[in-house]
């Protein structure tokens, strides 16, 4: 039997990791070990990196809206109020769904800014990776779009960075425009070049036809070939959400009316997302009134505090059944 090692007295204090700069990965720890940096204090630093924000919108008004907008939303735009107020030669902030060439952001010609939500994140924190690339934006030359990238550059530690609840006013609403084409892309859509108009004309086609409704918060009707849908996306702890909707769900109350369904629910940054299937001749206004009075029963049921029955648990257990993951 090998003998075992004595413990190794530390060479460096507890917490001491943000007193050193980063460096390679394969290269001697700052600290003087003796051992690489990536085995030493990299090692929290890489954590940080891959260490996943489960709620990265929480705090920020309309937190559903954001989920909404960045996964379920083609075409969309929302105004940014900044905490500090606008800079000289930046008329306006404007969250888009998506950007042309999928850009994280774009300063117009006019000093305007674009910032994309819907692209790959660097590290697991969206807000904070969202914040960089609009810190950027905000002092890149007129008429660029802003590749990806990270602004903090040599000697940035993960978990460094304001997040977009630093910059952006919480005093201020969130209030989503849903579009049904991407002509907000363009400053003067109508007078676009022929090829300009063709990706437009492409971009358009490939969009799910999708409403935000106006009765309830945070809930989209899209439209499919085959069947219309209804996602919602609502902010109730999940466990208690899941109850609440198996109760309705167990009592045959569950649907939005004649021919829907509720067929399950997602997880999406930290939020659950119920959606129900609709006929294809329920548009958006013909779910209006039906999603209100759903909102009153699931607000009883909610506040209801009584054990699940038998046929309540067995509508949970299909519900949680058919719940997927998306982020």
């Amino acid at each position: 039997m090998a003998k075992k090692r004595r413990p190794q007295p530390k060479t460096t204090p507890q917490g001491a990791a943000d007193a050193y700069p980063v460096v390679g990965a394969r290269e001697p720890c700052p600290c003087n070990s003796g051992r690489r940096y990536k085995a030493c204090h990299g090692r929290a630093a890489a954590h940080a990196v891959t260490e996943l924000v489960q709620r990265p919108f929480e705090g920020l008004p309309g937190e559903a809206d954001w989920v909404a907008l960045r996964e379920l939303v083609p075409a969309a735009t929302a105004e940014l109020h900044l905490k500090d107020g606008l800079p000289d030669g930046v008329p306006s902030v404007t969250l888009a769904t998506v950007l042309p060439m999928a850009w994280p952001a774009l300063r117009r010609d006019d000093g305007a800014v674009l910032l994309g939500l819907q692209n790959d994140t660097t590290s697991g924190d969206l807000s904070r990776d969202l914040a960089s690339t609009l810190r950027r934006a905000l002092t890149a030359e007129p008429g660029t779009p802003v590749a990806a990238g990270d602004e903090r550059g040599a000697g940035w530690a993960p978990g460094d960075g304001p997040r977009l609840q630093d910059l952006l006013d919480l005093d201020r609403p969130f209030e989503p425009v849903v579009h049904q084409g991407f002509e907000f892309w363009i400053e003067d859509a109508e007078n676009a070049s022929a090829e300009v108009s063709a990706s437009l004309e492409r971009a358009n086609e490939a969009a799910i036809p999708t409403v935000r409704l106006t009765g309830v918060e945070s809930a989209y009707w899209c439209e499919t070939p085959d069947k219309n849908h209804l996602r919602w996306v609502m902010t109730h702890p999940e466990e208690k959400l899941l109850d609440a909707l198996a109760r309705l769900h167990a009592a045959g109350v569950s649907s939005l009316g004649e021919g829907t369904r509720l067929v399950g629910s997602f997880r999406a940054h930290g939020l659950t997302v119920p959606v129900w299937d609709l006929p294809t001749a329920m548009r958006a206004d013909d779910v209006e009134k039906p999603a209100a009075e759903f909102a009153e029963r699931l607000a009883g049921a909610l506040a209801t505090e009584a054990p699940l029955t038998p046929d309540e648990r067995r509508a949970r257990s299909g519900l949680t059944n058919r719940q997927v993951t998306l982020s």
